[in-house]
């Protein structure tokens, strides 16, 4: 079956990379996993769904009797990380200047990403919100669960609200198993808060990544004449000449990606300026390539 957002031809330019792939995914798990032994015994982790191939003698049986589903037992030594895909849908995700709308640009990535790390045998579990969760997908692994992953990233639709940072909050107190977190949005609303939802994953001792998505019309602002402009997410209309404002409005976009930028790096976040004018393959290769290079 196709899928709209894993593209055969753009995740081969990523994984041709020698060794890229499979060493920042592995790069992901380094010091993130509990030792994998207690005692002088292998521990029981939890349970996730069976998948043809799975090794039957760890089936558990007693689960099959009372709910007819295949459930295969994990221990500490099988079970590699967890991440959690973070997808903003609110309407200024919409936007698109002349090539992607950054709604799509960031299923791509999410889709890329979840394929990624399956194939490294990690769980990865798929979120979506904007003023709050739309829809939680559990993090869980194998060519089924991927198939779930990339089914959800189809159903989104962007919505007419915004307000991350609350959801933010709310996903991290649901998170409760130390793992990666991969935030994929445009950060419109108060950086302030923003910065603290995403402390909140570190102090619950997550490993998080950010990618800020940024059309070229936000940042370089290159409208001329008199304009109006449409807030996506207020409806409010403002008409102006584009080139009394410029500067200010470059100005204030770069005070918006330093604030991100400082506020990530001193929280030991890795941010990530995205810019849906790269392919995005383009972008997770650069990614990547420098993740193995540092980790």
């Amino acid at each position: 079956m196709k899928y709209r957002y894993l593209d055969p031809k753009a995740l081969t330019r990523v994984m041709n990379l020698p060794l890229v792939a499979r060493g920042v995914v592995e790069g992901f798990i380094a010091g993130l996993h509990r030792s994998p032994f207690h005692g002088s015994s292998v521990e029981f982790s939890e349970y996730r769904k069976y998948v043809p191939g799975d090794d039957l003698k760890h089936l558990d049986w007693k689960a099959y009797g009372k709910t007819e589903k295949l459930y295969v037992k994990l221990f500490e030594e099988e079970t590699n990380l967890r991440a959690h895909l973070l997808l903003d849908t609110s309407a200024s995700m919409g936007y698109a200047s002349s090539g992607q709308v950054k709604q799509d640009y960031a299923a791509f990535l999410a889709a890329s990403l979840a394929y990624l790390m399956i194939r490294q045998q990690d769980t990865v579990g798929l979120a979506t919100f904007d003023h709050r969760i739309r829809k939680v997908l559990p993090p869980g692994a194998g060519a089924l669960h991927l198939r779930e992953i990339l089914t959800q990233l189809e159903k989104i639709q962007v919505s007419e609200t915004t307000g991350i940072a609350k959801p933010l909050h709310d996903l991290a107190e649901m998170a409760k198993r130390r793992g990666l977190v991969i935030l994929i949005s445009d950060l419109f609303d108060d950086p302030a808060e923003i910065l603290r939802g995403l402390l909140h994953f570190r102090h619950r001792r997550h490993e998080v990544i950010v990618f800020n998505l940024v059309d070229p019309d936000e940042r370089d602002f290159p409208f001329r004449g008199l304009t109006v402009f449409r807030d996506m997410e207020t409806g409010q209309r403002l008409e102006v000449l584009p080139e009394a404002i410029r500067g200010e409005v470059r100005a204030a976009f770069g005070a918006f990606v330093d604030t991100f930028r400082k506020g990530c790096a001193e929280a030991r976040i890795d941010y990530v300026l995205a810019d849906t004018s790269v392919p995005y393959e383009t972008l997770l290769a650069a990614f990547l390539t420098k993740r193995a290079r540092v980790g």
